[in-house]
């Protein structure tokens, strides 16, 4: 069964071809993060796909993963392309690093996620929040739902987490 949302005025859609992204959303659909996990290597991958890059077997089970980690890079969106996203600006597209497989398969290949900072609601982050964010803070996974049976995962800060004193930003204008 494919998906279908909208997300903030963007319709989105999973096809009912690509199962593995069908298996992962539906996850995030129960507020549950979840990822294939090698039956060979034992290595959990992402994004979904339909072999291990590291061995490429075909065979994995979806796990349940802490939805933990520290903020790896980021990027600060000033000009939005999207209308709907215009009005947020400045937002956050952060890659957080997983606390969960930490410098496996190598130390330089972490497992990496994805997603907007956002407030622990899911919605888009203000302005306040995006100046606090940078390289090495603390964040967990909040979910964004788009419709019935679809979720986004996203970031928020991890309020419980100790947070570095000045995480590293670009330098501002």
């Amino acid at each position: 069964m494919s998906l279908k949302g909208d997300y903030m005025g963007m319709a989105l859609s999973v096809d009912d071809l690509d199962g593995e992204n069908i298996g992962y959303f539906k996850h995030c659909a129960a507020h549950n993060f979840h990822l294939q996990k090698c039956d060979d290597c034992s290595l959990l991958r992402y994004p979904p796909t339909t072999a291990c890059p590291w061995c490429a077997s075909a065979k994995a089970t979806w796990t349940p993963v802490e939805g933990k980690g520290t903020v790896y890079s980021y990027n600060e969106v000033h000009h939005a392309i999207q209308p709907a996203f215009k009005a947020k600006t400045p937002y956050m597209l952060l890659l957080v690093e997983l606390d969960t497989q930490k410098g496996a398969p190598t130390p330089d290949e972490g497992l990496r996620v994805a997603a907007n900072l956002t407030l622990p609601s899911g919605e888009l982050a203000p302005p306040d929040m995006v100046k606090k964010v940078g390289i090495g803070s603390r964040m967990r996974m909040v979910f964004a739902d788009v419709s019935e049976g679809l979720s986004i995962p996203q970031w928020t800060i991890d309020e419980a987490a100790p947070q570095p004193e000045k995480p590293w930003r670009y330098p501002q204008e």
